[in-house]
């Protein structure tokens, strides 16, 4: 039987740190993990897409992994990504981050081919019943194409080690269509940061945050207004977040939200190519957004322990 992970709360998508010369930057990626443990998250989705899974090797995830084990101590849950072209090297994948002492595993569809339903529920069962970590099943159709809709999850209901279901779609009709098929049996993550508050309202207990990277307290913060029923004071700080949230739908993501981190004191801007550093123009506009958001910042609310 696969254990369980906590699945609640905000786990920041955490960035992967590198040099200059593009290479793996073990120490500041330590860095990064150890301030959000200290700022209060949840747990800590590494090697996903923000963390730039596709531009690693094998042994750098495991690297990745491993650091982020290490430093999180068990304080904090620890999901890594897994994004392969086929679905042996997920599993490959899967259990080399079982062996680095992962709690859970997040699973992206297979990359590259374009499947069809049957082939992606195929995947997901394969891969759930080859190992024995828990399993979150991450949708995100505009980035990576196939769509992992509410009757293929409903499908892999028998699948013991499939838990949560991450949403990035950006469409939260998906939670209620899902827990119309198959009640709670699994736990839902917002996965888009634009529409997390939305998300919370329909079952959502936990989010996958791109921008909590570059402030993980107001991420908390709004996390937990939102699933405390607090909406008046959730909006006020969702109003002013919003600007910055919107940069996790933009295909230029992970430049957007590592330039921020870098603004915040906190990381790198640093992305390992095929990524490229923003052009100017809208290295202007986030820069603009952040100076926008730093002046107005709000005191957050008191929050219960």
């Amino acid at each position: 039987m696969a254990q369980k992970v906590s699945w609640r709360g905000v786990f920041p998508a955490v960035t992967t740190q590198f040099r200059d010369d593009f290479s793996l930057d073990v120490d500041a990626t330590r860095k990064v993990i150890a301030g959000l443990i200290r700022d209060g998250v949840s747990g800590l989705v590494v090697c996903g897409t923000v963390g730039e899974n596709c531009s690693l090797s094998t042994a750098e995830k495991v690297q990745v992994i491993e650091a982020a084990v290490d430093v999180a101590k068990g304080k904090v849950p620890v999901v890594a990504g897994v994004a392969e072209f086929t679905t042996a090297f997920a599993i490959d994948t899967a259990r080399a981050a079982r062996k680095a002492g992962v709690d859970g595993i997040m699973l992206m569809p297979a990359l590259v081919y374009s499947a069809k339903p049957h082939e992606t529920a195929a995947h997901y069962r394969t891969v759930g019943t080859a190992i024995d970590l828990p399993l979150m099943v991450y949708n995100n159709p505009p980035i990576y194409k196939n769509a992992v809709t509410p009757e293929i999850l409903a499908s892999l209901a028998d699948v013991e080690t499939i838990q949560a279901f991450k949403d990035s779609s950006g469409d939260t009709r998906a939670f209620t269509d899902l827990r119309n098929m198959v009640g709670d049996r699994f736990t839902l993550f917002a996965g888009l940061d634009d529409t997390v508050v939305e998300s919370i309202m329909l079952g959502a207990v936990g989010w996958v945050s791109g921008m909590s990277n570059a402030f993980p307290q107001e991420g908390e913060a709004l996390f937990r207004l939102a699933a405390a029923g607090r909406y008046a004071e959730a909006r006020a700080l969702y109003d002013w977040f919003m600007p910055l949230l919107h940069l996790d739908a933009r295909p230029d993501l992970v430049q957007c939200i590592k330039l921020c981190e870098q603004i915040m004191g906190r990381g790198s801007a640093l992305t390992r190519p095929p990524r490229l550093p923003l052009p100017d123009a809208d290295r202007r506009e986030v820069e603009a957004l952040m100076a926008s958001a730093l002046a107005k910042r709000p005191s957050l609310p008191a929050l219960a322990a």
